[in-house]
């Protein structure tokens, strides 16, 4: 077994969790698709991975290609009009319970924020340090916690119109 591939799949078992969780608030809660493009995040993980120059963590390297492997989806979809923005989403009947109601209008919600905002609150209840998430989204971490704040005050706004 080649460096490569070992390196491959210590990268997917410990960071599949943490993809997928982001490409669940991009798909804004919708499973089926953020499956998908967890698999397309990994995917590209692998092509790209003779080009980790290590002047990041792969946490925040792999971060990077979830972001990207999401918002590529979100910008082909609405080129070729296959997702609704308002569209509403089918709740299986297993996810009746209040923790999963909350939970799912919490991702309603943050559906609503704009690309950056999505991201940025994704990182945040993914508990990562706010340096990281400054590194990824390219602001000072002053900045984002402005920024955090403002999504913060936004989402509760949200969730109390709901």
């Amino acid at each position: 077994m080649s460096n490569k591939t070992e390196l491959f799949e210590s990268l997917h078992t410990d960071y599949y969790g943490m993809v997928h969780q982001m490409c669940i608030g991009f798909m804004k809660g919708d499973g089926d698709l953020a499956k998908d493009l967890t698999q397309e995040t990994f995917i590209n993980t692998w092509s790209a991975l003779e080009k980790f120059k290590g002047t990041s963590s792969y946490k925040t390297w792999i971060y990077r290609i979830t972001v990207n492997t999401c918002l590529k989806y979100i910008r082909d979809s609405k080129v070729k009009n296959q997702v609704s923005i308002d569209s509403e989403l089918q709740l299986p009947d297993a996810m009746d319970t209040v923790a999963e109601e909350m939970h799912q209008n919490l991702y309603t919600a943050i559906g609503q924020l704009s690309e950056l905002d999505r991201l940025i609150i994704m990182m945040v209840l993914e508990e990562l340090e706010y340096n990281e998430i400054a590194e990824v989204v390219g602001i000072n971490e002053g900045n984002l916690r402005v920024k955090i704040h403002r999504i913060k005050k936004n989402l509760k706004k949200i969730l109390a119109n709901e």
